[in-house]
Order: C-alpha cells, then sequence, then structure tokens
C-alpha cells in the first residue's frame, strides 16, 4: 500500500496510480464516477493521455459526496500533489476556502470560477456547441419536436439547453423543444432509469430527437432513445458508439485537453480564467464513423456556417447564465 494510498484508503472510493509520489499532479472526479462516459471520464482520459505519453504517475480520487470535497483537497495539497484538477462547478465553494491555505499548490477548476492568485478556472462556451447539435436535430427531425434532459437543475445545463433550443429555432423557428431536468440534487447526475422515463415521456409529446446533458443520467436517456425509435445527441465526450445508428452526434467539450495542459504545465499552471469556445475548439459537434450515415452533406453545410457565424460574431448564441434567461425556451 502506497503512501497516499495508506492516507486516503478510508475515505471513500479511490483510485490511485502505484506508486504516486510527492509534487505529482492530482485529478478529483465530481459525483457521477471516474467511467460516467461523459465529463468525468473525459478528466481521466487527458489525465492518461499525460501518464502514457510522458511515463509519469497521477493520484486521482473518485468522490462519493459533497462534504468530500473540501477533505479531498486539503489531502492532496498537504501531501505535496501539484496541479490539483478538479472536474466540475461544485468545487468552487471548498476552492475558494482551501486555496488560500496552500499559496505554493497550483489548482485548476473546470467549469467553475474562482478567483483566488493560485487557481486557474476554466469555463466552456457550451451554448455555441449545443446551438450546432440544435441545428442538427432540426434538420434531422421529420417533425417540429425535439427534446432536452438535463441533470441537476442549474443555470450551467440550462445553458446548453438554451443554446441546443435556438440552434433548433434557427431552423424550425414554430418548432418545440421540451426540456425536462432529472432533479435538484446532486443525485440528477447518477440515474439512467428517471432520464429514461423522461425520455419516454417526452417521446409520448412528440420528440424525435433527445440531447443528453445529464452525466451517468444520460446513459439512460441515450438507451431509451434507441430503444423507442428516437435519435439522441451525447455530451461532454464523444457518445456516438454507445448507440451506432441512432447518435445523431455529440455535443463534445474538450475537458481532456484542459486536464491534459495542466498536468503538462505542472507547478507553471497560469493562473486565471479562461473561456473555451468554438473559436478555441474548446466545444464542437462530434462527427465519425458511428455516425456518417445520419449526417446529410446539407447538415453538415449548415453546422459549418453557424460555426463560422458564431466565430465571426456574426451569431451571438445566448449563454443563460448571464440573466437566467432563454429567449427561445
Amino acid at each position: 500500500m502506497t503512501l497516499m494510498q495508506k492516507f486516503l484508503g478510508t475515505a471513500g472510493a479511490l483510485v490511485l496510480s502505484a506508486g504516486a509520489a510527492l509534487a505529482e499532479p492530482a485529478v478529483i472526479y465530481d459525483l457521477g464516477g471516474k467511467f460516467d462516459k461523459s465529463f468525468n471520464e473525459s478528466s481521466y482520459m487527458g489525465a492518461q493521455r499525460w501518464a502514457d505519453e510522458t511515463g509519469e504517475e497521477f493520484a486521482e480520487v473518485e468522490l462519493q459526496s459533497d462534504a468530500q470535497r473540501e477533505q479531498f483537497l486539503r489531502s492532496f495539497a498537504d501531501k505535496g500533489m501539484n496541479p490539483i484538477v478538479m472536474a466540475g462547478f461544485s468545487f468552487a465553494t471548498a476552492l475558494d476556502i482551501v486555496a488560500p491555505d496552500f499559496p505554493d499548490t497550483k489548482f485548476v477548476i473546470i467549469d467553475g470560477v474562482v478567483d483566488q492568485p493560485n487557481v486557474k478556472s476554466v469555463i466552456f462556451s457550451e451554448q455555441e456547441g449545443s446551438y450546432l447539435v440544435g441545428v442538427m436535430a432540426a434538420m434531422a427531425a421529420t417533425g417540429d419536436t425535439v427534446s432536452f434532459v438535463g441533470g441537476m437543475d442549474i443555470p450551467s445545463i440550462h445553458k446548453f439547453a438554451c443554446g441546443y433550443a435556438e440552434g433548433f429555432k434557427s431552423v424550425k423557428p414554430d418548432g418545440k423543444v421540451i426540456v425536462n431536468m432529472t432533479g435538484t440534487t446532486p443525485t440528477a447526475w447518477n440515474d439512467p432509469v428517471k432520464g429514461g422515463e423522461l425520455t419516454k415521456a417526452q417521446k409520448a409529446d412528440g420528440s424525435e430527437v433527445v440531447f443528453a446533458a445529464a452525466g451517468g443520467t444520460g446513459i439512460g436517456v441515450l438507451q431509451t432513445a434507441a430503444d423507442e425509435g428516437m435519435l439522441a445527441i451525447g455530451v461532454d465526450s464523444n457518445q456516438n458508439y454507445m448507440q451506432p445508428g441512432t447518435m445523431l452526434t455529440s455535443m463534445v467539450k474538450r475537458v481532456d485537453n484542459v486536464v491534459y495542459d495542466a498536468f503538462t504545465a505542472g507547478t507553471d499552471v497560469e493562473p486565471g480564467l479562461i473561456v473555451l469556445g468554438l473559436g478555441e475548439d474548446g466545444v464542437s459537434a462530434a462527427m465519425d464513423d458511428y455516425n456518417a450515415d445520419l449526417v446529410t452533406p446539407e447538415m453538415m453545410a449548415a453546422v459549418e456556417d453557424a460555426k463560422a457565424k458564431i466565430i465571426a460574431g456574426e451569431i451571438v448564441v445566448h449563454d443563460y447564465t448571464t440573466d437566467v434567461s432563454c429567449p427561445a425556451y
């Protein structure tokens, strides 16, 4: 048993690279699990890519409850892990408390903003990538109704839904976008049964295409869409492979690159805020062999046109988090 395993072994479900040593980087996965096939797993893939390329090791831990956030941050910082990357906005409060106590440690928070001199905050323009998949949904649907299943009912998830609705209505202005959130607590990220139930209800209301931005809950959405003869859109990582033949696309966030870049920079991580959108290749609509038969040349042309206009500023996709409203709902 390594030093880190002894130190953290009783703190919850934990996965550590063998032989973890001081001053190595670390990543803390959010609720939903390391292998959620979405946000957390993308974080892991970035860390593992760094390890494969460098031959170095990193520490990692999976949260089991919100109460562990500050505990694990302090645990890794106390043991000299640097930088420490955390996947998820929910770390913001704990990090704002912990960071000042470890001024020589660099922290990187993904999807959250913490104004501390040793913290790098990385957020994405999810609304821009969601606009593109909304355009695709509108062109793929034979009727005028599509839907969205979110995880926890919070502004950052409405950010996806609103961009999706705007993209859809840019093609079908009189169409309907059904928006449902799974719940109001963190358990909403890991409830595939509820995700499936919401998807069935949306189909009954006429939805032909469903976009899931719900962490582990999304697995149930994608499976149910396949079972019910709907098209589905994945999120965060490229989920096209999960249900071949029914996955229209995935709205990819390059969380993996954020973790990889942070580990590569090491203690030279530059604090501050960065925003990654279409222009920075931070978000995209995934195209591959799994969805090639579903994506028409006209669809591709429309996506490329919208992308170019968003990057040029000709289309400004509304950010729900700026005013907690959506003009396309």
